[in-house]
């Protein structure tokens, strides 16, 4: 068992919480770092179900911090420590809360842009292949079938929502929001993040089938890696030994919840339902499984 304890909300007074999100609840530690704290609430049809996963931010905390590592000789990041005893002293008085599920990082601009990149056609991507015969822009062979392998990963942005679904955009409207220039390079970091990563996870037994980054920059114009980054939460993981393309894939990630909430008949409007506990289980052995399979560790 892990010695991380259950944790939906956090306090910490004498720090001022920025923002809550679905998942982690973000503080200021001041004007040039940031207190990112993965908690173990799940969300799933854009709401946060009352039922914590157990284990879950301690999860994703150490598979980005294990991808920041991995990845760093592409893009720098923005993770200065996951050690408790290597943050301020004022942080240090919550450790019971925050072991195992707190990143300090560095403060940036955020893109307000999600970079995602698309190595199969699945989710929106395959709806709007359906629809148009096209994913943000890209223009696909006809014929393909759900979870088929693209020729090449296709970069295929999205806008950030605070509240709902983010929508996907082509290249060109991100070009206007953020310029040619910038929009050129995180593409092109992205694809290669996504290349060298979903390499070496193929070989450990697990397609990354999507995934979407994040990206901020200094005040120096230093672009960073940053958020979480190739999570069950951000990623679509398949395992490799049972993929069969023409239908879903079994996968790594919260689908056991979203089946859940799909048998009870749930109309997706908020307050979701509590989960059962063998759902939420279910779903900690999982990810459990996923950073296994991607360290060759066990947590």
């Amino acid at each position: 068992m892990s010695s991380v304890n259950t944790v939906l909300k956090t306090s910490l007074p004498g720090f001022e919480l920025l923002r809550r999100g679905k998942v982690r609840d973000v503080y200021e530690i001041d004007a040039e770092l940031l207190l990112f704290i993965a908690t173990d609430r799940i969300s799933a049809f854009d709401s946060v179900l009352p039922t914590p996963v157990d284990r879950k931010g301690e999860i994703l905390t150490a598979i980005s911090s294990f991808w920041f590592e991995f990845l760093s000789g592409i893009v720098p990041n923005h993770l200065v420590t996951t050690k408790i005893d290597e943050m301020p002293v004022g942080v240090r008085l919550f450790a019971d809360v925050l072991q195992g599920r707190t990143m300090l990082v560095r403060r940036t601009d955020v893109f307000p842009v999600e970079c995602v990149v698309r190595g199969y056609l699945s989710g929106s991507g395959w709806k709007d292949y359906q629809a148009s015969g096209e994913v943000c822009g890209h223009k696909l062979a006809p014929g393909l079938v759900e979870s088929d392998k693209l020729p090449e990963p296709i970069f295929t942005p999205a806008t950030k929502a605070e509240e709902g679904h983010d929508e996907n955009i082509s290249v060109g409207r991100m070009e206007k929001l953020l310029g040619r220039e910038t929009t050129e390079e995180l593409s092109k970091l992205s694809l290669q993040l996504y290349s060298a990563a979903s390499e070496h996870a193929l070989k450990r037994g697990i397609i990354i089938a999507d995934t979407k980054f994040e990206f901020g920059a200094l005040k120096d114009g230093t672009i960073l890696l940053i958020d979480e980054v190739l999570t069950p939460d951000s990623s679509r993981f398949w395992p490799a030994n049972k993929y069969v393309p023409g239908k879903p894939q079994p996968s790594f990630d919260k689908q056991f919840v979203r089946d859940y909430l799909e048998s009870i008949n749930w109309d997706k409007h908020p307050p979701a339902p509590p989960l059962p506990k063998t759902v939420a289980d279910a779903t900690t052995s999982k990810y459990l499984e996923a950073f296994r399979l991607l360290t060759g560790k066990a947590l």
